[in-house]
């Protein structure tokens, strides 16, 4: 379903220290970097950083104690910045707590201030009332949700290690976690788990033009590649610059910048790196502008418990899509995974087990605020698949009432938001290194 991906990005200059003329146009299209950064910086960013920053999207639920997977545990970042705090539940929303069912109660909206006991005894009262032909629909919805197709491995939400993190009081920074064991969890997502051709030896070059492979396994590395380079950019413009008198100062490193990007350091694939961050930026927002009519049904409430609080961010939410609308260079994904039925499903299987793989490998990072972030982007990335990969079943549902061909879990989207806004939050970052980059030169 994915089919022409189109990123055309003719020509990236960063200050005039990385600038290159970009190769590795995808068919005909009319995309450009000038034209999503305006679109990114001046009228999707505002939006969706105000989004992130309510109630519904900023708490997420996440397992960070889950065991590697793939090799033994070589133990955990004791940097005091790679700690997160989990946040005590007397600070969870109730509606949050409560669960998914909620969110779709035409009476939680009715719900007014009240103390957490008196909250948490009238949803359960809501519960106690659904009709029948409710409750079947939730057991329905369980069962579909439990069958679905994943494309990533979803933390256990009852686990007594699950805990709710407030993201706004654990940002994304540089912590100092690097060395073999951060190296070894890229390296493992590169090597093993991407597509790439039987001819080709170790050590394969990610970020290399992937010559020879179908349009599948370029999306796949270009994903990735993308994924890697936002995180890298979050980390160069939040950087411990000082930590002098017991208080912190975080900020841009341009140094740090130049060291990932700049393409004479890079040996000219910092600006192929850049490109693939374009890439997944456009990935993602075609699946936010496929999912709208998800989101604008009535009947679906991003619900906490504070009635005005869920209006105001049901109304940005639908605010966020309408400017998604206005955006003139969509891509065309229609003929990904669409060749022969046999061939295409096979291929459609390996993409998402290759996929779910790397959302494992995510609990062999050693930095637990690197691993909460990493986690949440890769959730938010498999959602996003989940949507491009679903548009009948979307196309198909019913105006008043839940579907049973396609579900949202709240932890999806909070991941599908966030994991959006920190793309968004890298092209906006991005124009702040022009900026800084020029003023040096």
């Amino acid at each position: 379903m994915l089919r022409e991906i189109c990123l055309c990005l003719p020509f990236l200059a960063l200050g005039g220290l990385l600038h290159t003329e970009l190769t590795g146009v995808l068919d005909d299209c009319f995309c450009d970097v000038e034209s999503i950064d305006v679109f990114n910086n001046f009228k999707l960013y505002p939006r969706i950083k105000k989004l992130t920053e309510k109630d519904y999207f900023r708490y997420y639920r996440v397992n960070l104690k889950r065991p590697c997977p793939f090799w033994p545990d070589d133990g955990h970042c004791a940097i005091k910045d790679c700690h997160v705090e989990p946040c005590p539940e007397s600070k969870i929303p109730v509606g949050i707590k409560s669960g998914n069912y909620n969110k779709y109660s035409q009476a939680a909206n009715t719900i007014s201030d009240m103390n957490d006991c008196e909250q948490a005894k009238e949803l359960g009262a809501i519960n106690s009332t659904l009709s029948n032909q409710s409750k079947q629909a939730f057991a329905d919805w369980a069962r579909h949700d439990d069958a679905q197709d994943h494309f990533c491995e979803l933390d256990d939400e009852t686990s007594p290690d699950a805990e709710y993190v407030d993201l706004l009081l654990n940002p994304e920074r540089y912590t100092g976690y690097k060395g073999p064991s951060a190296w070894r969890v890229w390296n493992s997502i590169y090597e093993e788990n991407c597509f790439k051709p039987r001819s080709v030896y170790r050590p394969l070059n990610p970020l290399a033009p992937s010559r020879g492979l179908c349009l599948e396994k370029r999306v796949f590395y270009r994903l990735i590649s993308g994924l890697h380079s936002s995180i890298n950019i979050h980390l160069c413009a939040e950087y411990l610059l000082d930590e002098g008198w017991g208080r912190s100062v975080w900020g841009p490193n341009v140094q740090e910048f130049r060291q990932r990007f700049d393409t004479a350091v890079t040996k000219g694939e910092g600006t192929r790196r850049l490109k693939n961050l374009y890439f997944l930026y456009l990935i993602e927002l075609r699946a936010l502008y496929k999912v709208a009519p998800y989101f604008e049904r009535a009947f679906i409430n991003l619900y906490t418990g504070n009635s005005q609080e869920d209006s105001a961010t049901k109304e940005l939410l639908l605010q966020v899509f309408n400017e998604i609308r206005t955006f003139p260079m969509h891509f065309d994904e229609k003929s990904m995974f669409a060749g022969q039925k046999l061939e295409a499903k096979t291929l459609k299987e390996e993409f998402r087990l290759h996929f779910k793989n790397i959302s494992r490998i995510m609990d062999c990072v050693g930095c637990s605020k690197c691993r909460l972030w990493g986690k949440l982007q890769t959730q938010g990335l498999g959602t996003a698949l989940k949507i491009l990969f679903s548009e009948k079943e979307i196309q198909n549902l019913p105006e008043h009432s839940p579907s049973k061909g396609f579900q949202l879990t709240r932890h999806e989207i909070v991941a599908l938001i966030n994991g959006f806004g920190r793309l968004s939050t890298s092209i906006h970052q991005l124009h702040s290194f022009r900026l800084l980059l020029k003023d040096n030169r």
